[in-house]
């Protein structure tokens, strides 16, 4: 069974439960009571623990008949593929200095995961790394990973606390004589070896004790397919029943939105309420007990508890729902000038009403502000709408004139042939001929007629400015009277860095440095945002333009939290605010985000190799906006850890053309 059923949720792979098992050389029987014990699939052993290469060569002269669970006929395909992760011998240490281990450990990796891809499973179970070294490991991996067909590879993780973290947890006295170690330190070393597979994820093993928030975030910008949740870290409520406490109630809410599954691992605590999963004793293969002639599994209990966690969650926003099939899609941004604008992509930004209701308050006060009340029936106000697009500016602008009691002449500019031919119709249907005229041109080339009051635009980017929009404001500017009103009247760009290892997985699948020196439109969701944002460039409009060219450089520099630990940089996300006028603004990101808007996903900026930053040492980054005669494009690099490359030197790979 799935934990429940969440509107726009279907793709959500975290509502599906497993349950970890010990090996059963009878599969069929060992995954029939797990199924009917309300899980959707097994984490299971694939071969017997006793088995050790050196000793069958001892034993039978090197026969090579493996002792696996059977034989791939004992389930169908679909059951394999569906219902069995296989869960490689726990005892394997492929960096032990004993030799005769090392070997057989390897031996015992590769046909294990042969078998495996065999049987056409879709994810391997790999052990936790042993020592404080896992080179040899992360080797025979890597070998493997190189010929494997599309089976994940899930290294298990413990979820522990650094050094510096006291969060929460055991007391200080309890760790003393331990030796205190970043788990994430662990996988960035062993994925680093692998050379970033895209193939090779984590399932994190879930303690009692959690490490800080801000050290925990830096896992959701990472590839964590599972996560396995021992009975041993649960407590137990009034009633006796199961229970998680808060932080980790938090922790698995998070799982969920981000589609990590939940593994249930362990045995049941004793003392359960009689008629509950507990009221018996099991066994140690987590088989199922029988209660008054009904099967009931012994960890039952606390699957009914996560799905009750996964019920409680608030169905998905409409606008989540909306943009579900964008997230951590990487998107070319938009070529204003150069390309003309489909109609599904108007569609698209049309239907974002918060964006227009967000335009026509600022118009409204600006119309307010522009003529007084005594005069309003007098005085016409010239707006002009720059880049009018299919008219839903013109709109906002006529029903903010309508609102306030003002009167408005309207100037539609737009360059796009396609969308005239609606802006005709448009006014046509709507009666507006004789306050709209409509205008084919380029607003930099165009010779107003008459100087406007108020200057209307809607060309900011992702990034604020990467759409061009100082550019073809300064191109519009000349007809914008000298107290005239211009709407927006700033733009700032920001700047976060961020762990994204889907992303630059992705990206690299490309093998060239072009998809690597771009900077993607993305719906960003499996990221961790590792420190706050921090402002880039501002414009403002009008612009004195004798003063200040549009290039821009800007040093940054950003300091982890210290109870953080060690994270892996692959990128920088970016993000805007503007002010249309006065305290109406707009923007993305995330501290002062318009609620309900979706014109604007975040942009993404690549660093070709991501950048390990440890705890107390400061991220120094830098941008520059460039300009030329026919293209505008940034650059950027890092100098804090360590030195980068300069991306993006003279827009060889990405610009914006004018």
């Amino acid at each position: 069974m799935t934990l429940g059923e969440r509107q726009g949720d279907e793709k959500n792979d975290s509502k599906y439960c497993g349950v970890e098992t010990e090996f059963n050389d009878d599969m069929p029987l060992l995954l029939s009571l797990n199924i009917h014990g309300g899980f959707d699939f097994v984490v299971a052993p694939l071969m017997d623990p006793a088995y050790r290469p050196s000793l069958l060569v001892s034993s039978n002269g090197g026969s090579g008949v493996l002792p696996f669970a059977g034989s791939d006929l004992v389930l169908s395909p679909s059951q394999w593929s569906s219902h069995v992760v296989g869960k490689i011998s726990s005892w394997l240490d492929l960096d032990s200095e004993d030799e005769m281990l090392r070997r057989d450990s390897e031996i015992t990796l590769k046909q294990e995961i042969a078998w495996a891809s065999h049987l056409s499973l879709q994810a391997c179970l790999l052990p936790a790394p042993k020592g404080v070294t896992c080179a040899n490991y992360a080797r025979c991996v890597n070998q493997i990973l190189q010929n494997l067909s599309n089976m994940q590879l899930w290294l298990r993780i413990p979820l522990e606390k650094s050094d510096d973290d006291d969060d929460g947890g055991r007391s200080p006295n309890s760790m003393q004589g331990e030796e205190h170690r970043d788990s994430w330190e662990m996988w960035n070393s062993f994925r680093t070896l692998s050379e970033h597979h895209s193939q090779l994820s984590v399932a994190l093993d879930v303690l009692s004790s959690l490490p800080s928030v801000n050290s925990l975030a830096r896992w959701f910008g990472e590839p964590v397919r599972a996560a396995i949740i021992n009975s041993n870290s649960f407590l137990t409520n009034a009633r006796g029943y199961p229970c998680l406490s808060k932080r980790h109630q938090n922790l698995v809410t998070q799982f969920f939105n981000h589609s990590i599954q939940i593994v249930l691992s362990g045995q049941q605590m004793r003392n359960l309420p009689t008629g509950t999963s507990g009221s018996n004793s099991h066994n140690n293969n987590n088989q199922s007990e029988v209660i008054e002639g009904m099967q009931r599994h012994p960890l039952r209990s606390y699957l009914d508890y996560i799905a009750y966690l996964y019920q409680k969650m608030d169905p998905l926003p409409e606008q989540e729902r909306f943009e579900l099939g964008y997230r951590d899609y990487l998107q070319s941004p938009l070529q204003p000038l150069m390309d003309n604008l489909e109609a599904q992509t108007y569609e698209t930004f049309e239907k974002d009403t918060t964006k227009y209701i967000q335009y026509q308050r600022a118009v409204a006060k600006a119309l307010v502000d522009r003529v007084p009340d005594e005069q309003a029936s007098s005085i016409t106000t010239v707006l002009m709408v720059v880049g009018a697009g299919r008219g839903p500016l013109v709109r906002a602008s006529l029903q903010a004139a309508e609102e306030t009691g003002r009167k408005l002449k309207v100037y539609a500019v737009e360059k796009n042939p396609n969308a005239i031919v609606t802006l005709h119709s448009l006014v046509k249907i709507e009666g507006w001929e004789k306050i709209v005229t409509i205008v084919s041109s380029d607003m930099r080339c165009w010779d107003a007629p008459e100087k406007a009051d108020i200057l209307v635009s809607e060309l900011l980017g992702s990034f604020g400015d990467n759409e061009l929009s100082p550019e073809c404001l300064d191109g519009a500017q000349r007809f914008l009277k000298e107290d005239g009103i211009s709407i927006p009247s700033s733009y700032t760009s920001f700047f976060q860095p961020v762990t994204a290892s889907r992303l630059y997985n992705d990206i690299k699948s490309h093998k060239d440095l072009l998809h690597f020196e771009t900077a993607y439109v993305v719906k960003l969701h499996r990221v961790a945002r590792l420190t706050s944002p921090q402002p880039v460039f501002t414009f403002n409009h009008p612009e004195d333009l004798t003063k200040k060219s549009n290039h821009r450089y800007k040093k940054l520099r950003f300091e982890m939290p210290t109870d953080t630990g060690s994270a892996l940089v692959h990128g920088f996300a970016g993000y805007f605010d503007s002010v249309l006028y006065k305290d109406v603004h707009l923007g993305i990101e995330p501290s002062t985000a318009t609620p309900n808007m979706f014109s604007w996903f975040p942009i993404f900026f690549p660093l070709r190799t991501p950048m390990c930053v440890q705890p107390g040492v400061p991220i120094e980054v830098h941008i520059w906006r460039c300009c030329g005669t026919s293209k505008v494009w940034y650059e950027w690099g890092v100098t804090s850890p360590s030195s980068s490359p300069i991306h993006n030197c003279n827009g060889r790979s990405y610009w914006v053309g004018l």
